[in-house]
């Protein structure tokens, strides 16, 4: 009975769940909890989890619910029911746009969509930049204050872009080097 109501909460989260993983768990949330599979603080312990753990948060989701309810067969199911509708509208959407992919407005959408695409990436940078780079709003006033700027991540940001762009090291690397620069500073040095 459990793999049953794990496919239906998840078939249903994958199907009418919309902008991305942390766009999905309160629906997922909710339909644990009316199915009485997890309590609150349990779900809150799985959006710890799914949001530190590699991949995509509604799959890591998913799997670990399946997982807590279930047992392995239950995160295989879980994970499959959240993937699959995912993966059938796109087959779907692959197929009409081999049909149409030669017709004028079909390659007018893909020209209006890809700057969008550039522009929500980076709204998103600017966002995290917000919180990560500077201490206060973009258009603060205290811009001019010494205080206003974190230079320790702005420093370590600097060095990852040059990074990119000036060797061919791959984005992980980068990414993990940064992380034990940011460690070793914060952890030794301050």
């Amino acid at each position: 009975m459990v793999y049953l109501t794990l496919c239906q909460i998840f078939l249903k989260v994958g199907l009418f769940s919309f902008g991305g993983g942390n766009a999905m768990l309160p629906l997922i949330f909710q339909s644990v909890e009316q199915f009485g599979v997890m309590t609150a603080a349990e779900f809150s312990d799985l959006v710890a989890i799914s949001q530190v753990t590699p991949g995509p948060v509604a799959v890591n989701a998913a799997t670990y619910v399946g997982l807590f309810a279930g047992g392995i067969l239950g995160a295989i199911i879980a994970t499959i029911c959240v993937c699959l509708p995912c993966f059938a509208i796109m087959i779907l959407v692959i197929k009409l746009l081999d049909k149409f992919k030669d017709n004028k407005y079909v390659e007018g959408a893909f020209v209006g969509i890809r700057p969008v695409t550039i522009g929500l990436i980076a709204a998103a940078a600017i966002f995290v930049a917000q919180g990560v780079l500077i201490k206060g709003g973009i258009a603060s006033m205290e811009m001019f204050s010494i205080d206003y700027y974190n230079f320790i991540p702005i420093g370590l940001f600097i060095v990852s872009i040059a990074m990119m762009l000036l060797t061919k090291i791959k984005p992980i690397i980068i990414m993990l080097a940064m992380g034990a620069i940011g460690a070793i500073i914060y952890g030794v040095i301050l």
